[in-house]
């Protein structure tokens, strides 16, 4: 699909028919498709369920965008077999080099495919404050995706960005499309960013946005930095998110499935250590039920819950 030809035949019809597709778009397929939300803006819907052999440990979604001057890859995957997939799969939306791959965190789908990318030419970017956790639970995260992907992992290795992006506000520019990484101390992992595109009002929030399944907090999350990029988010105010996890969606689903129950647990817990309350007591008076529609949340919540009070003791 060449730039102009996109450019000059993308209706609005044509968007939400695009936005519908992406929603309907089964993530249980083993192939990689890439699916268009915008005007030479596409997003790929990963399973929400949890890493197998089968969705090649990409259950987490992934964004290009496609300029006169090259594309722009919003995170790598998870293996370097798995990159070779994602690169055979955008070459059926486009013919422009990956020019860019931008990381959009420290979690293993968001760069352990970077060694492909690099070694055809890409520049690889991410925040400079994912680099000590990249290199701090890289070898882990090739160790746990080595268990379930085993051949598929052959030739993947710890390959770090080559450009560490310094800024909370970073505006970039391919093939003149503005690029803006915002990042404002992470959440889910410390170099969490989100990828915002100001002339579709498309942002790719990485994992600061779960939707359709229940976020996931790991000892390096901090809820407090989370609540801060998702304030980000919404000062954007974005006409279409691509999540890190979940459907393709609005500022309002993003605000009910992750703002909504980050603020909550957040509020909850900061009264509950300001008590003296015990964690037993605190996680099981939670109201959970604003959250019942979300996948795993029998399972994740209580855990969500005893770690954002054991994190506001600390603070």
């Amino acid at each position: 699909m060449g730039f102009q030809r996109a450019a000059g035949t993308f209706s609005s019809r044509m968007i939400l028919a695009s936005v519908a597709a992406v929603l309907s778009f089964s993530a249980q397929a083993v192939d990689i498709v890439f699916q268009p939300v915008a005007p030479n803006v596409f997003a790929y819907v990963g399973d929400i369920e949890g890493r197998t052999y089968e969705n090649e440990a990409l259950n987490a979604n992934l964004g290009l965008v496609v300029t006169p001057a090259g594309a722009l890859l919003i995170d790598s995957g998870a293996s370097f077999q798995g990159a070779k997939q994602i690169a055979e799969a955008v070459k059926k939306v486009t013919p422009q080099p990956i020019k860019w791959v931008i990381n959009t965190g420290g979690q293993d789908h968001r760069w352990l495919g970077n060694g492909y990318f690099k070694a055809r030419g890409a520049e690889v970017m991410a925040h400079a404050n994912a680099e000590a956790d990249m290199k701090a639970r890289g070898p882990e995260h090739l160790r746990a995706n080595a268990l379930v992907l085993k051949e598929k992992m052959e030739g993947t290795e710890l390959v770090l960005p080559s450009r560490w992006l310094k800024e909370a506000d970073t505006t970039l520019d391919l093939g003149g499309v503005a690029v803006q990484v915002v990042h404002r101390g992470g959440g889910h992992t410390p170099g969490d960013s989100m990828v915002w595109l100001p002339h579709s009002g498309v942002v790719f929030t990485g994992d600061v946005v779960y939707t359709d399944r229940i976020l996931g907090l790991h000892p390096v999350s901090k809820t407090k930095h989370w609540v801060r990029s998702f304030e980000a988010l919404e000062a954007l105010n974005p006409k279409v998110v691509v999540p890190g996890h979940g459907n393709v969606t609005t500022l309002a689903q993003a605000q009910k499935d992750t703002g909504d129950l980050l603020k909550a647990l957040r509020a909850h817990m900061g009264q509950a250590v300001e008590a003296g309350t015990d964690i037993g007591a605190a996680v099981k008076g939670f109201d959970a039920a604003p959250y019942q529609h979300l996948k795993h949340v029998g399972v994740w919540l209580p855990q969500l819950a005893n770690r954002t009070y054991l994190e506001m003791e600390q603070e």
